[in-house]
């Protein structure tokens, strides 16, 4: 598999607002219900559909100050399969800026955010409201819970890595059972945080996986389900 051209869509270089970036040295990772850092209220600005969405972020998520190169990958990973989808979920979405990028850029799809951690939850809903998103709903809950009995066209994740091997291999483990037929996990993972054995754990439980983008240190990999008969 190998990317097709991003012609047209903003896939963002985002900024940091305010005076500096600081260093993220979390004490705890930011995969948990109820973080405990102090408020350090932030912006960021992404490029999405033609116009630039303002993020709101805090201490105690995911890369508060800027967004991150991983995340970045993931959404050139994104970008060509968009178009012809209907439904996206962001799986462990932060703050929403890989999801509610694809929901500016492209107002056709219906995204589902998804957090364990209710501070990102809270954020994602007031950006979802600030920028004026319509298609875009987040809800809280550990992995697929908030979508039980639901089936995506993609699920998109920058998995939280810190929070242990097995959150990870529950977020790939669990993902067939919500795509649809034909439908695709894209994850992105630093190379020296484990990316390639990512990707053998999803081979356990898909039949097609193939890296998509790689870059800045970070691979996307991505694995298809089945067609319906195939």
């Amino acid at each position: 598999m190998s990317g097709l051209p991003t012609k047209g869509v903003s896939l963002p270089l985002a900024r940091p607002r305010g005076r500096r970036v600081e260093a993220e040295m979390p004490s705890e990772h930011y995969y948990t219900p109820r973080p405990s850092a102090r408020s350090r209220p932030g912006q960021i600005l992404v490029p999405a559909g033609g116009r630039t969405l303002v993020l709101a972020t805090e201490a105690g998520v995911f890369s508060r100050s800027r967004l991150d190169a991983g995340g970045q990958l993931l959404m050139k990973a994104l970008a060509p399969l968009l178009p012809a989808s209907r439904r996206l979920m962001d799986l462990g979405c932060g703050y929403g800026p890989v999801g509610l990028w694809a929901a500016a850029s492209f107002p056709h799809l219906e995204v589902v955010l998804t957090d364990i951690n209710e501070r990102a939850v809270g954020l994602c809903r007031r950006n979802i409201v600030a920028n004026g998103i319509n298609n875009a709903t987040v809800r809280l809950g550990d992995g697929y819970q908030p979508v039980a009995g639901e089936a995506f066209d993609l699920v998109a994740t920058n998995p939280p890595i810190r929070a242990g091997m097995a959150v990870v291999t529950a977020f790939i483990a669990d993902a067939p059972a919500h795509l649809r037929p034909g439908g695709s996990l894209l994850l992105v993972a630093r190379t020296r945080q484990g990316a390639r054995t990512f990707a053998r754990i999803m081979g356990q439980y898909f039949p097609v996986v193939g890296e998509v983008e790689k870059g800045g240190g970070y691979r996307v990999y991505r694995a298809d389900n089945p067609q319906q008969g195939g």
